[in-house]
């Protein structure tokens, strides 16, 4: 018998069937809810509502696991390159050699913007934000080389992933070169998609810029590790738009503006910041934890902790071992790394922060692999949002292909005034 749940209203019983995941998680189907029972449930921020059933990516926040499509993130940051990633997600299985062949062949065709799209870059002042301009640019791809917008077929699709994917990337580069009032740089045939982007961001007219093995690597993880989380803020956009029919490139420029928010996409940022302050102000890592842990200081702790996992980030496992080869091979000194390594071996001897688990996560580790690149700080959540676009694909697709998919209708608890009688402007 399939199992159910009892909630009893003014004495009325009612049977809400139990939904089980492939995974084991159980959730309580609400969906007839409001129909048979006249209530909604209350959950502000979502934090207890699963908002859909997906295939995407699996987490475990108690056990610190991450999947995307069944594959553990640990062999895909081993393995996998970004590219392969994405097709992992959008497509749903690792790609074959003929697949592969097809589909890079498909980003290296797509990784140049209409010559027309350089008026957009100029028409913005020159201290625009990267965020603001990547998306705005990708809501404006669908106005010049793509017309099959509203998509019919796998053949469609797949054009319109694979240039997203690419001309994201050459977006964030010639936002950076026109913030930096340098010219914009144009993507090479020749290189890895890593290679391509680090090119088109710091080559100049008289020197091209030749990233090394460490740096492509450690950037290549960087993406791997972003390129999905679930339903997060921005995803959860994506979802939403995606729920109303609208194309692909409206759904993910949602999705990089909801996850310009400092709470989300903008917490790398925050930990330079962090670090920042205490390089400034001569503050010892161990006398600002002594701080964080007095809370009428307000002092927080930056890059440490998870709404989602209540033990080790498995992404900032993995980033900080990238982190550490990476500086180590290329003998990069910086004082604010130094910074966050001893407030890292600090904090993990700190029995408070350890007994609260709160570790260093994803965002500790990323901002520092991206300052050692040298990428500034205000295209951090440009580059998140780089690796996290397969992510926003998947889900768009998911959407997409659902049959009978109703858009997206959040209820809510009136709290506001009664009726209320309207009142002549002269007597007011």
């Amino acid at each position: 018998m399939d199992e159910t749940a009892e909630l009893i209203l003014g004495g009325v019983r009612y049977e809400l069937p139990v939904v089980v995941g492939s995974e084991g998680e159980r959730a309580i189907d609400i969906s007839r809810l409001l129909a048979t029972t006249g209530h909604i449930t209350l959950d502000d921020g979502y934090g207890n509502t699963g908002s859909c059933q997906s295939a995407i990516t699996f987490i475990d926040g108690a056990k610190g696991i991450l999947r995307y499509r069944g594959v553990p993130i640990e062999d895909l940051a081993a393995n996998s390159t970004f590219i392969e990633t994405a097709e992992l997600l959008i497509f749903g299985e690792l790609p074959d050699p003929e697949q592969r062949e097809r589909f890079r062949k498909l980003l290296t065709e797509n990784a140049s913007l209409h010559r027309d799209m350089r008026r957009h870059f100029d028409g913005f002042p020159s201290d625009a934000h990267p965020m603001a301009i990547l998306s705005a640019m990708i809501n404006a791809l669908q106005a010049y080389d793509l017309p099959e917008i509203h998509i019919t077929d796998d053949g469609g699709f797949d054009r319109a992933a694979a240039a997203l994917i690419s001309k994201t990337r050459t977006i964030a580069a010639a936002a950076y070169k026109s913030h930096m009032g340098q010219p914009i740089v144009y993507p090479r045939y020749d290189l890895a998609y890593a290679e391509n982007f680090l090119h088109m961001m710091f080559s100049q007219p008289y020197r091209d810029y030749e990233a090394s093995p460490e740096v492509a690597h450690a950037l290549n993880m960087f993406w791997v590790l972003h390129a999905d989380h679930e339903q997060n803020c921005s995803t959860s956009t994506v979802r939403m738009v995606a729920s109303s029919q609208a194309n692909l490139f409206t759904a993910v420029s949602a999705g990089v503006t909801a996850l310009w928010g400092p709470l989300h996409g903008g917490a790398n940022m925050a930990v330079i910041e962090m670090l920042e302050q205490l390089r400034a102000g001569g503050i010892k890592p161990a006398d600002y934890l002594a701080r964080v842990k007095d809370k009428s200081t307000g002092q927080k702790l930056m890059g440490f902790g998870h709404r989602v996992y209540r033990n080790f980030d498995p992404r900032a496992k993995i980033l900080k071992a990238a982190a550490d080869e990476m500086l180590d091979v290329l003998h990069i000194t910086d004082p604010l790394l130094d910074i966050a390594r001893e407030l890292e071996r600090a904090a993990l001897a700190d029995d408070y922060f350890v007994e609260r688990k709160l570790y260093p996560n994803v965002d500790f580790y990323s901002g520092i692999i991206l300052r050692a690149i040298g990428i500034p700080l205000d295209m951090f959540t440009v580059m998140f949002a780089i690796g996290r676009t397969p992510g926003w694909i998947a889900h768009w697709k998911e959407i997409h292909d659902t049959v009978g998919q109703r858009i997206y209708r959040p209820r809510q608890l009136y709290v506001g005034r009664t009726e209320t009688p309207w009142v002549p402007f002269e007597e007011r």
